[in-house]
C-alpha cells in the first residue's frame, strides 16, 4: 500500500471549503492593519499566496509587524506565542 500525502492541506476538506456565493474582490489583497491591531485568521482558499498553517485558521491574534506584503500575526497557540507570517486576504478585523 502507497504511503499517504501528508501536504499542508491534509484533513482540511471541510475547514476550507468555500461557499458559491463567496467571491474573491481586488481590495481582499490590499487591505492594510495597524500594529498592534487585533485580527482573525480566516483562510480564503482561493488564495494561495501567504496561506498560514490550517490549524491556524479561526485564531485571534495581534499584528506586530509587517514583512514585505505579509503581517507578522502573534497568536497564542498551546501556551506559546507564535508568530505567522499571514497575507492580508487571510485576515478581518477582529
Amino acid at each position: 500500500m502507497a504511503q499517504k500525502s501528508k501536504g499542508q492541506r491534509n484533513k482540511t476538506r471541510r475547514k476550507l471549503k468555500k461557499h458559491t456565493r463567496d467571491k474573491e474582490t481586488v481590495t481582499t489583497h490590499f487591505k492594510e492593519f495597524d500594529e498592534d491591531q487585533n485580527v482573525t485568521i480566516k483562510i480564503d482558499s482561493s488564495i494561495h499566496r501567504g496561506l498560514p498553517h490550517p490549524k491556524f485558521h479561526g485564531k485571534t491574534g495581534r499584528i506586530k509587524g509587517k514583512r514585505g506584503r505579509s503581517y507578522i500575526v502573534e497568536i497564542k497557540d498551546l501556551g506559546k506565542t507564535k508568530e505567522v507570517p499571514v497575507y492580508p486576504a487571510h485576515l478581518n478585523e477582529a
